[in-house]
C-alpha cells in the first residue's frame, strides 16, 4: 500500500514553500557569513586590545620586578630568585621572569611555570602553546623582562562574542521561515488565481484572462496566454465551420450522386444518368475544394511573408482558365504601366484568392467579358461587364453562403475566402457594382502591401 504523502513534504512542493525555504537559507547563509566576519573582525580587535593591555602591564611591571631584585639581591647559590607578588600592583598574578643578556633567568614571579618562557630573548611577541609571551628590554641595563598572558581568556572573549551573534540568529530563523512563508503565500495568491482562471479554460470557454493587480512577469504570462487562447479559438472555430459547411455543402451534391447512380442501376446505365452523376461529383469536388481553401484562409497557420511578383502569379492564374476553351475569349489580361512588381505576402493565398474572384466573375457575368487586371500599384482586381450586384447587397457578398441573389448557382464561399485571406494579409478587399467609369458590371479588387 502506496503511503500518503506528509503534510510537510507537499508544502515543499508547492511554490510559496520552495520560495520560503530558499531565502531562509540564503538569508541564513548571509548572516552566518556576516556573522564569520564579525567575529574575525572583532577577533582581531580583542587580540590588539590584550596585547596593548600587555605592553602597558610590561612596562609598569618592569620597573616594580628591578626595584624587588635590587633589594634582595643574589641568592647565595646564584638561583633564580623567587619574586614576591607585590601588593600595590593590580596585575601582579601575571607570570613574568627577568632574564640577563647571557639569557641566564635572574628572578621570575612565583605564578611562573617552568617551560613558559621558552621563546627567542627578542623584544616583541612570541606564542608559546597556550601563552602569549610578551619580551621587553630595558632601556639602560643588559636586563629583559617576559611577561606570558593565557590565550584562552582572547578565545573565550571571541567566543562570547560569536555566541552573542549565532544565538540571535537561531532565535531569529523560526520566526523568520514564518514570516517567509506568510509572506510568500500571501504574494503568490495571485498565481494561484491565475491558475485557476487557467484551469477553467476549456472548449466551451475561451475568453481572454483579465485579473487586475498582476506583476509584470505574469501580465506577460496572461497575455501569452490570452494570445493562444485567441488562436485556439480561431483555430476550434475554423474547425467547427469546416464542419458546418461540410454539412451544409455537401448533403445536396452526395445525394444527387447517390439518386443518379441509383436511377442508373435501377432502370439500366443510360448515359444521361451516368453524365448526372458524374455531374453532381464534380460538384462534390469543387465543394470540397472550396471549403479546404476556406479552412486554409482562416487557419492559424501562419502565412509566409515573402515578395510576391503580381505579373507572373495573375499569368499564372489566367492560363488556368484559358486552359478550358471556352473561356479563352471571355478572360483577358491586362497589366498597368505603373503596376507594383511585387507586394508581401503568401503566393499561395494569394492565388487562392485571386483564383475565386476569376471563377466568380465567370459565373456571375451572363456570359460578357472578364478583365483580370494588374495594377495601377500594389492591386489586382477582377472586373466584368454582366448584370452586377445591388449596391445594398454588396457588403452581404463576403459572407459566407450568401449569393447575390437566389437564382445565381454558386456556394456562396468564394467571396468569404478572398475577405479572409485579404484579412490575414492586412490588405483591403473592396467591392464595387457598376466599376469605376463604367454603367453595368461589378470589380472586386484587392489592394495589398507592397513588398
Amino acid at each position: 500500500m502506496r503511503a500518503r504523502p506528509t503534510r510537510a513534504w507537499l508544502h515543499a512542493q508547492t511554490l510559496a514553500g520552495r520560495l520560503a525555504r530558499t531565502l531562509i537559507l540564503w538569508v541564513g547563509g548571509v548572516w552566518l557569513a556576516c556573522v564569520l566576519g564579525v567575529v574575525w573582525y572583532v577577533d582581531g580587535e580583542i587580540n590588539y586590545n590584550f596585547d596593548s593591555e600587555l605592553i602597558e602591564v610590561s612596562h609598569r611591571l618592569f620597573g616594580i620586578a628591578l626595584e624587588h631584585l635590587d633589594a634582595a639581591g643574589p641568592t647565595p647559590d646564584g638561583a633564580p630568585r623567587a619574586m614576591p607578588a607585590p601588593q600595590d600592583f593590580a596585575d601582579a598574578e601575571v607570570p613574568y621572569r627577568l632574564v640577563g643578556s647571557d639569557t641566564r633567568e635572574l628572578a621570575h614571579s612565583s605564578s611562573a611555570r617552568d617551560g613558559q618562557f621558552d621563546v627567542p630573548l627578542a623584544t616583541g611577541f612570541a606564542d608559546q602553546g597556550e601563552w602569549r609571551i610578551y619580551t621587553l628590554r630595558h632601556p639602560t641595563r643588559p636586563v629583559y623582562l617576559q611577561v606570558a598572558d593565557p590565550l584562552h581568556e582572547r578565545r573565550e572573549a571571541v567566543n562570547r562574542t560569536l555566541v552573542g551573534l549565532i544565538v540571535p540568529l537561531v532565535a531569529v530563523l523560526p520566526l523568520l521561515a514564518w514570516l517567509l512563508r506568510r509572506i510568500a503565500r500571501r504574494q503568490l495568491r495571485v498565481l494561484e488565481a491565475l491558475a485557476r482562471e487557467i484551469g477553467l479554460r476549456d472548449g466551451a470557454l475561451l475568453t481572454p484572462i483579465a485579473l487586475p493587480g498582476l506583476p509584470h512577469e505574469l501580465r506577460s504570462v496572461e497575455e501569452h496566454v490570452n494570445h493562444l487562447l485567441q488562436r485556439l479559438s480561431l483555430a476550434l472555430d475554423v474547425e467547427r465551420a469546416l464542419a458546418a459547411n461540410a454539412a451544409h455543402e455537401l448533403r445536396t451534391p452526395l445525394a444527387a450522386a447517390r439518386l443518379r447512380l441509383q436511377t442508373a442501376l435501377d432502370h439500366g446505365l443510360a448515359r444521361t444518368d451516368v453524365q448526372a452523376a458524374l455531374d453532381a461529383l464534380g460538384t462534390l469536388a469543387q465543394r470540397t475544394e472550396k471549403l479546404l481553401q476556406l479552412s486554409r484562409a482562416e487557419s492559424s497557420a501562419p502565412l509566409a511573408r515573402e515578395a510576391v511578383p503580381l505579373e507572373p502569379l495573375a499569368t499564372q492564374v489566367a492560363q488556368e482558365f484559358w486552359a478550358d476553351e471556352a473561356l479563352v475569349d471571355r478572360l483577358d489580361l491586362v497589366v498597368a504601366p505603373d503596376a507594383a512588381h511585387a507586394v508581401a505576402g503568401d503566393v499561395d493565398a494569394l492565388g487562392i484568392a485571386l483564383r475565386n474572384l476569376v471563377e466568380n466573375a465567370l459565373r456571375y457575368s451572363a456570359g460578357s467579358a472578364v478583365e483580370l487586371r494588374v495594377g495601377p500599384g500594389p492591386v489586382l482586381a477582377v472586373r466584368d461587364a454582366g448584370p452586377g450586384v445591388p449596391a445594398h447587397a454588396l457588403d452581404g457578398l463576403r459572407q459566407r453562403h450568401v449569393r447575390a441573389s437566389a437564382d445565381r448557382a454558386g456556394y456562396g464561399l468564394g467571396l468569404s475566402i478572398v475577405a479572409s485571406i485579404a484579412e490575414r494579409h492586412q490588405a483591403r478587399l473592396v467591392l464595387a457594382s457598376p466599376p469605376p467609369g463604367q454603367a453595368r458590371g461589378f470589380e472586386a479588387r484587392l489592394e495589398l502591401q507592397p513588398g
